[in-house]
């Protein structure tokens, strides 16, 4: 199994059980994950994105080696952002980057965002854009933060060929025909650590195909079992279960090298 969508470090609202990176890995591997895509929780507040992604990196190699794979955070509202982008690319050997631009203060209209996908693009790094990162109800009432406008994101990914669209977080009943204009691009995928309601993960699959589709469970934020139990009462057959569990994150990273 293949995670695409874990954190590291701390959030900062709330201690989390799992927030420790060797109970984390531990957690991950009893669950029969082989593989994790990590971010780190310091990269939605801190403004000093160099070491977010410094820590991240050094925490993936102590505590999971061959199993926690570092995406970094980018801000591109921060000096010199595109420096953040060559580390994670050519020091620390990350295959992707993640991006939080409700926290960080843009829309996906932004030219800083189109540049970003064009770099990204350009090195051949995947680009994971989490929509939320909780339910507004359970924020904090000081942190209020919408969830991100994905609807320009067909357009943009369209205009740049080489870019891959990874979507974290993202609730499909919100917008059930977005997901589908997505997808046609070929190149944009959803994880499903937020897909709602019962048969959820079985109706994005009949909407945007299983080849789109990722496993990913938000944890700690999230409880791990809540997306195994999402696959399961999908009854999807063997093959679509194995392409969501792991097959189509390893043809995405086949596809960047």
């Amino acid at each position: 199994m293949i995670d695409v969508n874990v954190n590291l470090s701390r959030w900062p609202f709330r201690r989390l059980r799992g927030d420790e990176p060797d109970f984390l890995a531990a957690k991950l591997r009893s669950c029969g994950v082989q593989q994790a895509w990590a971010g780190t929780f310091d990269g939605v507040l801190h403004k000093d994105i160099a070491s977010a992604n410094a820590r991240l990196a050094s925490d993936c190699r102590q505590y999971g080696p061959g199993l926690l794979v570092p995406f970094g955070s980018i801000n591109p509202k921060l000096p010199d952002w595109q420096e953040d982008v060559r580390r994670c690319h050519e020091q620390y050997k990350m295959p992707g980057i993640r991006l939080h631009p409700n926290y960080h203060g843009y829309d996906l209209t932004d030219a800083a965002f189109a540049e970003l996908l064009h770099l990204a693009a350009a090195r051949r790094m995947i680009v994971q854009l989490a929509v939320r990162m909780e339910d507004e109800r359970t924020q904090h009432p000081l942190a209020r933060v919408p969830p991100v406008d994905i609807s320009r994101l067909p357009d943009l990914v369209a205009s740049e060929p080489g870019v891959h669209v990874v979507i974290l977080n993202y609730n499909s009943l919100e917008e059930p025909d977005l997901a589908k204009r997505a997808t046609a691009t070929g190149r944009v995928y959803f994880d499903i650590s937020m897909v709602e309601s019962v048969g959820g993960v079985a109706r994005l699959a009949s909407e945007v195909s299983p080849e789109h589709i990722l496993f990913g469970s938000h944890y700690p934020l999230f409880c791990f079992e809540s997306a195994q139990l999402k696959v399961r009462e999908a009854g999807m057959d063997q093959a679509e279960t194995q392409s969501v569990t792991r097959s189509n994150a390893l043809q995405l990273l086949e596809a960047m090298k």
